[in-house]
């Protein structure tokens, strides 16, 4: 491969260096933020020898090249280019100050939703189960003893994280404001507080007291925030600016008694007296206007947002729906935009799937099929980003099957009674309406593939001719190939102790779709990353996150250690060997602190991709539950 030629391709179809803000590279991804979009053609980049597939993310354009390439790629762009590489974090802040205040917007809605996603999804599956034993025992297909401890319990802790959920969204979004996260999550609580009123009661027993604030010049209601989400955000940042200020002014010896105590009152007054009362009328408004919208005659509204679903996943702005979903089950008891969502998730997996049917391309179908099943459990990014978009008409399949099946959903008014849960799994959080939800994901799925099914066409092959090809003269370096060669099976156990994950869950679009290669998700036990089979470091990166390894029969393995973790520049990395380093099937080669890894807000989650799987004959998968290092991971054969 000529390493410039496919960087003075990619630079010219970006619009030059000068539509170059940064660019940084990871292991796999070349991570480019640019100053005008409408200069750069996707399209061609993808067709640039050696680039596996394009996509915007965050404002950054990432481009996959795979490990061992990017990094050469890398240093022949900049060096064409005329510009300074920059690290990860550099390229994130630099996408961040590129985005529009709309796009800054949603981001910041994103970094306080998404850590607290986990908890949501757990207590909106807990509830989805009750819900299915509750229907099931109230119509006689399962006697349940409703007076058990497990029961009970289980009852009790279903709802638990939408009961504080004020306490875990001021949490985070203090941490996404730069305040003391337990000074935000104390503004939760007084929002919470059992001597308020709770909200949910305003509507059968009316308002029971109420206050006079700022010396008598007017009264509010004594009613808590439960279900509310605006007004607990816009109060921890009135918070985070406060104690900024204070941090600034307030002599360090006082600092630590005058500005938590300061915050904390002046933040609390000013919530419950006028920040409360008139964001709460402003959110209201606003799910007022979202419901109208769906209710809009012959499912007009649902139709246009079911079809426009998907197209938001991809700018980011779905990162603001969790709110959307919490605030209709505070005011209707149920959600409607959750069922939208599930359509538009599984029509993408139609689509998706439709392509892994049709196309006579092997590896389009490895990668197409456990998209889809992806999709259908409600995560799309592996089949958005990795198939539809990159072939668009499965794309365009997709958001008219999901407008269908959100179309069929507003108009016989099917609601969820939680949020969390999208795609087959839904169903559990529309027991009240079963019939009604298993036909929405009929219609999304059946329009979807049908549609995406007939317009889809796999691309002519390219037919190599003698003209195209070369001939490589045998040197010290091809003989060592030569003798891998003689190795025409290998068994490669697993890198690290710790969970077998399903490689489509990999909270990562890229990973998630094996785009890189053949891959094996664990989920660690411990930091200790160890040579899965006998081989040679080829690359093991300055930053400790991944490393590279030959194997004797000629596999390429990246071993990839947690999400995104090339952001934390090294901290909580230990390498244990060096490029050109022979190691024997269970040498240490790094040591990661999974606790740091979580503390710097990063999925664990370490990865085992073999990146030339098309140079075997049969690649097998076996690692399955819980491994060890010594239990095989992978069989590959000539």
């Amino acid at each position: 491969m000529d390493y410039r030629k496919t960087a003075q391709e990619i630079l010219g179809y970006v619009g030059g260096s000068k539509n170059i803000v940064s660019a940084a590279h990871c292991a796999t991804r070349l991570r480019l933020v640019i100053a005008d979009n409408s200069k750069a053609d996707k399209e061609a980049i993808e067709n640039v020898d050696g680039v596996k597939g394009v996509f915007e993310a965050s404002g950054q354009l990432q481009i996959i090249l795979g490990t061992g390439t990017v990094n050469k790629v890398f240093d022949e762009f900049i060096a064409i280019a005329g510009i300074t590489a920059s690290t990860k974090a550099e390229a994130k802040e630099a996408a961040a100050e590129k985005q529009n205040w709309f796009m800054k917007a949603i981001k910041l809605l994103g970094d306080i939703f998404v850590p607290i996603i986990p908890a949501i999804v757990a207590s909106g599956f807990l509830m989805g189960i009750m819900n299915a034993l509750d229907f099931m025992n109230a119509n006689g297909f399962l006697a349940i003893d409703t007076s058990s401890s497990i029961y009970v319990f289980a009852n009790l802790f279903s709802n638990i994280a939408y009961t504080f959920l004020q306490i875990l969204i001021a949490f985070s979004a203090a941490k996404a404001f730069g305040a003391n996260q337990y000074l935000g999550a104390v503004i939760g609580m007084i929002m919470i507080h059992p001597s308020l009123q709770n909200a949910y009661t305003v509507a059968t027993e009316g308002v029971q007291q109420t206050q006079s604030v700022f010396f008598g010049l007017y009264h509010i209601d004594m009613v808590g925030y439960q279900g509310h989400v605006i007004p607990v955000i816009i109060a921890v940042w009135i918070l985070s600016v406060l104690e900024k200020k204070l941090h600034k002014v307030v002599p360090a010896a006082l600092d630590l008694f005058v500005t938590p105590l300061v915050s904390v009152f002046v933040t609390g007054y000013l919530t419950l007296s006028i920040v409360g009362p008139i964001f709460v009328w402003g959110e209201n408004a606003i799910l007022g206007a979202i419901q109208w919208m769906l209710t809009l005659p012959l499912g007009l509204g649902s139709l246009i947002m079911g079809g426009l679903y998907a197209p938001t996943v991809v700018t980011g702005i779905h990162q603001m729906y969790t709110a959307i979903d919490i605030g209709q089950l505070a005011k209707y008891g149920v959600t409607y935009w959750l069922p939208l969502a599930s359509a538009a998730n599984v029509a993408q997996g139609a689509a998706a799937l439709a392509v892994g049917v049709k196309s006579k391309d092997q590896k389009i179908k490895s990668l197409a099929l456990p998209s889809s099943l992806s999709a259908f459990m409600g995560i799309t990014e592996p089949a958005i980003f990795g198939v539809n978009l990159r072939f668009f008409k499965p794309f365009i399949a997709g958001c008219i099957g999901g407008g269908c099946g959100a179309l069929y959903a507003s108009l016989v008014h099917l609601g969820a009674k939680g949020t969390g849960v999208t795609g087959i799994f839904g169903i559990l959080l529309c027991l009240n309406q079963p019939l009604q939800y298993i036909i929405e994901m009929a219609i999304s799925v059946g329009v979807a593939f049908v549609i995406s099914f007939m317009i889809y066409k796999d691309k002519d092959p390219v037919v190599k001719t003698a003209a195209t090809e070369t001939t490589v003269e045998k040197t010290e370096e091809t003989e060592n190939v030569v003798e891998a060669e003689n190795v025409s099976a290998e068994e490669i156990t697993s890198p690290v102790n710790g969970n077998v994950v399903a490689t489509a869950e990999v909270a990562d679009e890229t990973f998630a779709s094996e785009m890189l290669g053949t891959t094996v998700a664990v989920e660690p036990t411990d930091g200790k990353i160890v040579a899965p089979c006998d081989g040679e470091v080829m690359n093991i990166f300055d930053t400790g996150h991944a490393v590279c390894i030959a194997t004797e029969a000629g596999a390429e393995l990246l071993i990839h250690i947690g999400i995104d973790t090339v952001s934390m520049d090294g901290k909580g990395f230990v390498k244990k060997v060096a490029d050109g380093a022979k190691v024997r099937k269970g040498d240490v080669l790094i040591e990661a602190d999974l606790d740091a890894i979580k503390a710097a807000g990063h999925p664990a989650t370490t990865m085992m991709i073999l990146t030339n799987a098309d140079d075997f004959s049969k690649v097998e998968k076996t690692a399955a539950g819980t491994v060890t290092t010594a239990d095989l991971a992978m069989k590959i054969e000539k």
